[in-house]
Parts: structure tokens; sequence; C-alpha cells
């Protein structure tokens, strides 16, 4: 049980919330301005992300208030529901795209891979804070911990899924450092992980279609192929570049009006946000991003203990991790590897998985103020 009084609207983190409002208010008008011409007696996707928001804030609201460290204690039912729907997803997941990443559940499709990645955050955070000795941890005992992220990396990789599978591997790494690592395991780490990648992008490369690897293989020279697995980054770097300085306008631009930068809505909604509102808007989005994850850290660095801390400052990395990675895809300096743009990009179970991720971040700072149980 958790209960909701003056105390929790006293003690709440208006500015992270503030911060959290502004970027789903601008995603949800840039998936309004790409896709409003698409309902045809659907219903249209902008109100569908409304929905999801509103969802995601009920969330937000109830992890908020819901004292983090009885979640912890649930970390590893959380965890292996995550395993199990990921099999599913492998043995009768529903395919799109290329790619078996949903399981439907009645009307809903589900993806669980943004789940599991949450489901592992817990989980590790939970056996690292029990178990950080002085001095830090030995590689040795890293490896329970490193299965544990190891395993639905892989099944997420089976998919495919590159973004979700790498993500995962790096939320391992980054909380085994804030943990403590002692300097010779760090080296051992390194190592390891330099003899397992090849293995690992060979299982990775034999699960995806031809069109997926040329996609991959298209980074290096994307002009080579235009119209083939260079087109959509060849029109999103076309997208970002005609937004100039002030914007083509809202509702305005040719790449996205016209419907020339494909998944407008998704993992190119940078590009189309860069071409109507141009530089000064993308600052402001920037801007926007950079204050959510500042004050990500300031939590992460006041918290009262250690399972805090690791919690608050995964959260941060895995925010960090999409926007980067999301905004190197749309100007060509990473591979197209499906990473949406949090808050932003279309998507009901990442919309709804990173605001639990930020009501749990929320409950960090206000466990430093109040005792939400009695």
């Amino acid at each position: 049980m958790f209960t909701v009084d003056r105390r929790f609207f006293l003690h709440l983190d208006w500015k992270l919330v503030g911060f959290i409002l502004a970027l789903l208010f601008l995603g949800i008008t840039t998936i309004f301005s790409v896709t409003d011409q698409w309902t045809r007696g659907e219903v249209p996707l902008y109100l569908k992300q409304m929905v999801w928001a509103l969802a995601g804030m009920v969330v937000f609201v109830a992890l908020s208030a819901f004292d983090y460290h009885r979640l912890l204690k649930a970390a590893a039912y959380i965890y292996w529901t995550a395993i199990i729907l990921l099999g599913v997803v492998l043995a009768i997941g529903k395919v799109g795209m290329g790619a078996q990443r949903w399981v439907q559940i009645g009307g809903l499709s589900l993806q669980p891979s943004e789940l599991a990645r949450l489901a592992v955050l817990l989980l590790l955070t939970r056996y690292l804070a029990d178990r950080v000795p002085a001095g830090g941890f030995r590689f040795r005992e890293l490896l329970i911990p490193g299965a544990l992220a190891f395993i639905p990396a892989v099944m997420v990789l089976k998919q495919p899924d590159l973004g979700s599978a790498l993500m995962i591997l790096f939320l391992f790494g980054v909380m085994v450092l804030i943990a403590g690592i002692r300097p010779r395991s760090l080296i051992s780490m390194v190592l390891a992980t330099a003899l397992i990648l090849p293995f690992f992008w060979e299982f990775f490369w034999n699960s995806l279609h031809s069109y997926q690897r040329n996609r991959l293989v298209t980074f290096f020279d994307p002009e080579a192929d235009p119209l083939g697995a260079g087109y959509h980054v060849m029109q999103s770097k076309i997208a970002i570049g005609a937004g100039g300085v002030v914007g083509q306008g809202f509702l305005q631009g040719s790449q996205s009006q016209l419907k020339f930068l494909p998944e407008g809505h998704t993992d190119f909604i940078f590009a189309v946000f860069a071409e109507q509102w141009g530089f000064l808007g993308v600052m402001v989005l920037l801007s926007l991003f950079a204050g959510l994850i500042w004050r990500g850290l300031d939590i992460a660095r006041r918290s009262r203990d250690i399972e805090g801390t690791l919690l608050a400052a995964a959260i941060v990395c895995m925010l960090t991790f999409y926007v980067f990675v999301n905004l190197g895809m749309t100007l060509g300096l990473m591979p197209v590897v499906g990473v949406p743009l949090p808050l932003m990009s279309y998507g009901g179970t990442a919309l709804v998985t990173n605001m639990a991720a930020l009501g749990i971040l929320s409950n960090v700072h206000l466990q430093r103020h109040i005792s939400m149980y009695r």
C-alpha cells in the first residue's frame, strides 16, 4: 500500500515533472504533425499516444509514492516474468517490420524487451547493493550478475533488437562501475567482453534478415544505396538540414509532410522536429533532455543509500543512452538499430516503461524527505 498526502505534493520534484511534461507535449504534437492525415476511420496515432501518456503519468505517480525498497524485494519476480514473456515472444510473438518483438494481449501489442531492461535494472540493483565488498567487486563475483544481464540480452538479440540488447549490457557495465570494481577486475571484465563480443555479434548477424544487414553495412556509406538501405538516414539528414535556424514551421516541411522520411513518428521523430523547428527548436529540446538528466544525477548524488544511488544513476544512464543513440541514428553517426527517442517517439510500451523508471527516480528523491509508509 502507498499513500498520497500533502507531503507527497510538497516534496515531489516538480522540476523533474516539468521536464517530463514538456517532452511528452513536444512528442505528442510532433506525432500529430506527421500522422494526422493517416486516420481514415482509425484512431489517430497522436490520440493513442495521449492515452499512453496518461497511463504513463498514472504509473509515474504510483511509483513515485511506492517505496523503491519494497519494489526491489519483488525484483526477482519481475525479472523472471520478463524472461517468460521474452520466451513467449520468441515462440509465438507478433512479427512486424522483419522483427519478432511483440506479444499480443487482447487488443494490445506489448514489447517485453522494454520490461526486460527495467527488470534487469531492478534485479542488478538488489544483487549488487546487497554484496558490495570493501575495495570493490572481484571479477568472479560479477559472473552471476553478468549472467543475469546476459540471458535477457541474448533473448532480445534473437528477436532481433540490437539496441535493447546493448542497452541491457550497458546497464550492467554502468551499475558495476557505480557499485565499485577493483582495477584488475575491470581489466579482466573488459578483456572478457572483447572475447565474447565476436560471438555475440555473429549470433546477432545470423538473426538478421538481408535488408537489416544491408542497413548496418550502409551505415558506413549511406550514399552508396540512397534508394535502399541508406534511404532512411539520407532523408533524415536532409530533413534536419532543411530546418535551418528557425525551422519550416509546425505542419510544414517537405520531408515529413510529404512522407519522404519513413518512421517519422517513431525512430526518426527527432528529424521531423528539427525540420519543423530548426536549430533553435533543437536547442530547446536538448535543453529539456539535459535538464531531465541533470535532475536525475542530482537525485542519485543525494540519495540516502546505495540502492537509491544505483537505481537513480542507472535510470539516468539508460535514458541518456537512448537519447545519444537515437540522435546518432538520425544524424548518420550510428547505425539504425531501432532505438526510440525517450518520451517523444510513438510507442506505448516504451513510453510507460520510461515513465515507470522516472517514477522510481522520483521516489528515490522523495525517500530523502518523507516515509511513504505507515
